[in-house]
């Protein structure tokens, strides 16, 4: 049987002293496609594809894992705007189904475009303000960066 012992880890005030990322703030930066950090530099170098750093402040932008969740999330908001409005729209009027697709399904794919770069970068700057995957600048002992 092996034991291990991990030496006690000591409080001081410089350890203490990290830098305050408001959430929010993060978010409206991300979601305006700037930094998270100084809001002044692009988060993105393609519609999608993130900048490797910030130009401004230097932020390294690799760590950032957005995945799926940007998508779902405007799966999610287009879906609450859309639904409504066609169920509204079918029980009180009587439309020509070629009516109906030609005006739900170009809406529905614009405002998914529209939506689908700012949505990631909001999610960028929430990663970034909790300190989520490589963003945080001490790393728990035994973790390796990604």
């Amino acid at each position: 049987m092996v034991t291990m012992s991990t030496a006690p880890k000591i409080w001081t005030r410089e350890s203490g002293l990290v830098e305050k990322r408001d959430v929010w703030t993060a978010m409206k930066r991300g979601f305006r496609g700037r930094c998270p950090r100084c809001g002044e530099g692009k988060l993105f170098r393609a519609f999608l594809k993130t900048a490797d750093n910030c130009a401004k402040c230097g932020l390294d932008f690799t760590p950032h894992r957005a995945d799926d969740l940007p998508a779902y999330l405007v799966i999610v908001i287009v879906g609450h705007i859309v639904v409504p409005a066609v169920l509204w729209i079918e029980t009180n009027y009587t439309t020509p189904v070629w009516i109906s697709f030609a005006a739900y399904l170009p809406f529905t794919f614009v405002a998914s475009l529209a939506l689908l770069q700012p949505v990631k970068g909001a999610v960028v700057g929430l990663q970034w303000a909790l300190r989520m995957h490589g963003f945080d600048e001490n790393p728990p002992d035994g973790i390796p960066p990604v």
